[in-house]
């Protein structure tokens, strides 16, 4: 996906933006930069591949010939970037997090006459910071330009820019994710995940709405666009990408996922499908908070059967490699044979996407001795590959487990019945259980409602995107 932070103050901020960007790893691990302004020095800028080294470790060198009254800094599950800008609307960097799906098209139909091209990157692909600045400087100013270009995009697009006067932060016209201004006696922030601004002395002060677009400066901020009146922020924040400190939309990540732990073992008591188990425990890292949730409602006890190990391996999809990703997420899994062996457990995920890692795991753990293996999905199964954001992308979407094995049971028909397989009350719902769990091993499987998520998440339907769940935009 991808994240960003940024800071203009009356002092230098080369460490606020470090460490602010760096708060921002969990977001993606591709490309990195950093890139600040100084009435001294002009624009700075440094990007890097972090996909083999974390940030910090890439960037540290860079501190000292970089720095200035204004940066930003941007992690990248794409491409590189913040971008350096020349145009007849002066000298900006623009970063920016979301996805574009009609690039070629926007290419092809707005870039068509003599004299308009792009700078290809390796793939052959147009980076997206790149097209988006080139739709901002088809107008003649800024805020014309940002509102421009996001109209144009089908995806999604939210824009942070470093000029010599300011910030200009624009939250994307659906508010697919949030952007927080934060505030001390120096200076302002602004920045994805609000724990951020927090850390490095900040008092969030001020939450965009969906489209709005607002200039930062050290004195405070000033509203450029008012913000529209539907907002369709992605509900996986919570289940997943966000950290567990961050609030959004004055729902904190962490409350949120105990919360929904709590939900799905009510509604599982309710149903009378909780197993006997001895040990609720979550898939590390995010979904421990769910498990937790989970085993206070039910009072069956919290375990940890088995830790990551993340000293040398901090992240288990960093490889491109496929099967080396497979292997560093087998080789992380350290267990604690006393709470395995012969032990009946239930595992809680965020979420079950391809199943890939989470097989090996349960065989990880039937290996390690364990009785039985449950397993809980604190979201809904997932339908669609998402449209807006990087989290469930794949090439097709028939390597999503859910489609895959619904194409398995019924073939084409069954994909006119994704409602039905999504709803284990139904026949459908429970033969899609049954197929999961003879597939990955499970003794018995669960997917939260939808309901129940929104419950956790305490925000009406319609302000929330629930796009791979439903397909419906």
């Amino acid at each position: 996906m991808g994240g960003f932070f940024g800071a203009i103050s009356r002092k230098n901020i080369k460490f606020d933006v470090f460490f602010g960007t760096d708060y921002h790893s969990h977001l993606g691990n591709r490309r990195a930069g950093l890139s600040f302004y100084s009435k001294e020095d002009g624009f700075q800028r440094q990007i890097h591949s972090i996909e083999n080294t974390p940030f910090r470790t890439k960037f540290e060198g860079d501190l000292a010939k970089m720095g200035g009254t204004a940066g930003i800094g941007c992690i990248s599950d794409t491409d590189p970037e913040p971008l350096l800008v020349r145009s007849h609307l002066g000298m900006f960097a623009i970063a920016n997090v979301g996805i574009i799906n009609n690039a070629e098209d926007i290419v092809a139909k707005t870039f068509a006459a003599p004299g308009h091209y792009f700078m290809a990157m390796s793939s052959g692909k147009v980076n997206d910071s790149e097209l988006i600045a080139a739709l901002i400087n088809r107008c003649d100013n800024l805020i014309d330009g940002i509102k421009y270009a996001q109209e144009l995009i089908d995806g999604s697009c939210t824009i942070l820019l470093l000029t010599p006067d300011g910030l200009i932060a624009a939250r994307d016209k659906m508010g697919r994710l949030p952007m927080v201004i934060g505030q001390n006696e120096e200076g302002c922030c602004v920045s994805l995940e609000s724990f951020a601004c927090q850390k490095l002395g900040y008092e969030p002060k001020y939450n965009l709405g969906p489209g709005e677009i607002v200039k930062i400066t050290a004195d405070g901020w000033t509203q450029l666009a008012a913000p529209g009146t539907k907002m369709k922020i992605c509900a996986f924040l919570w289940s997943y990408y966000g950290y567990p400190n961050s609030t959004y939309e004055g729902r904190n990540v962490e409350v949120m996922r105990c919360r929904n732990g709590e939900i799905m073992a009510r509604e599982e008591i309710e149903n009378g499908t909780m197993p006997d188990v001895d040990y609720v425990a979550g898939v590390p890292d995010s979904g421990l908070p769910h498990a937790i949730g989970y085993a206070n409602h039910s009072h069956k006890p919290f375990a940890r059967p088995f830790v990551k190990y993340t000293p040398t391996w901090a992240r288990s999809f960093t490889p491109s490699n496929q099967e080396m990703r497979n292997l560093i997420a087998e080789m992380k899994q350290i267990p604690v044979p006393d709470l395995i062996e012969g032990k009946k457990l239930l595992l809680v995920d965020d979420s079950i996407v391809r199943g890939t890692q989470l097989r090996e795991t349960v065989d990880f753990l039937y290996r390690s001795g364990a009785k039985e293996v449950h397993m809980r999905s604190a979201c809904p199964p997932i339908m669609y590959g998402c449209k807006f954001l990087n989290f469930s992308r794949s090439n097709s979407e028939m390597e999503l487990l859910a489609r895959k094995k619904i194409q398995e049971l019924e073939g084409d028909e069954g994909q006119n019945h994704l409602d039905e397989y999504a709803d284990s009350r139904t026949e459908r719902g429970q033969k899609l259980l049954d197929a999961i769990c003879r597939e990955m091993g499970f003794d018995s499987l669960g997917y939260q409602s939808l309901d129940g998520l929104l419950e956790a998440i305490g925000l009406s339907k319609d302000q929330v995107c629930t796009y791979c769940w439903t397909g419906e935009e």
